[in-house]
């Protein structure tokens, strides 16, 4: 992803941020996986924002006399083991999906970013030191490591942040890092090393400018992998907790009526293939659209 640097190093030389941009959003808008998968992940997000208005019915409702119900009119997909509506489980487990998607992958990203660019631009002890420290959680099998985090400060929202967050910043550290080294020795870095300016002010106004479109690109593609950790925790049982609706949780809880009631574990994983291409369609659109050396 160097090239991208480079690349926007030429933007900002130029003055054409405006053409990039509008470059940008026209190859994106010619790819028509990336399009469908915005249009996917725009549609999960309203279907959650709204989950309370589409669905009449209450996701912590237990009808013991209604348990396992088939598809009708009255419950679309049936109901689960203790009478709750599939469908409305679903749209409330796309809440927490999304947001453990996305609030881990924003602060994996943050602390990778800082620490990739810290690392790259002062090289020597503090490179070595950011990158060993990497190279340690990189090396540490990361399901296991996110386990041993919930298990030791228990199994909630706020700690599935925590672990997802120690998961992901190592990776984000060293494509950032990579980048950096390319961009401190271009002429324009050097012109504002000669003009005395400080080494925050240079990494913070000129280094991450030209970090910020891979940096889109990882966070895109980082929030599918964070709501597959955060299913594997659920069905695990060290994740979201019952009564909570998780779709890593429903597929856990339903497998146990696969036979019975096929739909209670088949839809929840339908709705992580589906979320997790839609993300994968929209980060590879990025890729593509952001990288001068991918388009035609």
């Amino acid at each position: 992803m160097s090239q991208v640097a480079e690349m926007n190093e030429e933007v900002i030389e130029t003055g054409g941020e405006d053409s990039f941009l509008r470059d940008a959003v026209r190859a994106f808008r010619r790819n028509r996986m990336a399009m469908i998968g915005l249009v996917l992940i725009c549609l999960l997000v309203l279907l959650a924002l709204f989950a309370p208005l589409i669905s009449p019915h209450d996701p912590y409702r237990v009808a013991l006399d209604e348990q396992l119900l088939p598809p009708s009119a009255s419950y679309w997909l049936g109901t689960d083991n203790f009478g709750r509506d599939l469908v409305t489980r679903i749209l409330y487990g796309a809440r927490i999906s999304l947001v453990v998607g996305i609030v881990p992958s924003f602060i994996s990203l943050v602390i990778g970013a800082v620490l990739g660019i810290v690392s790259g631009y002062y090289g020597g002890k503090v490179d070595f030191i950011v990158m060993r420290l990497a190279d340690m959680m990189i090396a540490f099998p990361s399901l296991l490591l996110a386990m041993v985090v919930m298990y030791t400060l228990g199994a909630n929202l706020f700690n599935i942040f925590i672990a997802l967050s120690l998961v992901g910043w190592a990776g984000v550290a060293r494509v950032v890092r990579s980048q950096t080294l390319a961009v401190k020795e271009k002429e324009f870095i050097e012109a504002a090393r000669a003009n005395g300016t400080s080494r925050v002010t240079i990494m913070s106004r000129h280094v991450f400018p030209n970090v910020v479109p891979t940096l889109i690109v990882l966070f895109s593609l980082s929030i599918p992998e964070a709501i597959m950790w955060e299913s594997s925790l659920s069905f695990l049982g060290v994740g979201v907790q019952p009564p909570e609706a998780s779709w890593g949780l429903l597929v856990a809880k339903g497998k146990e009526y696969l036979f019975a009631a096929p739909l209670v574990a088949i839809m929840p994983g339908v709705a992580i293939l589906v979320t997790v291409l839609a993300f994968n369609f929209v980060g590879d659109g990025l890729r593509d659209a952001l990288d001068p050396y991918m388009k035609d």
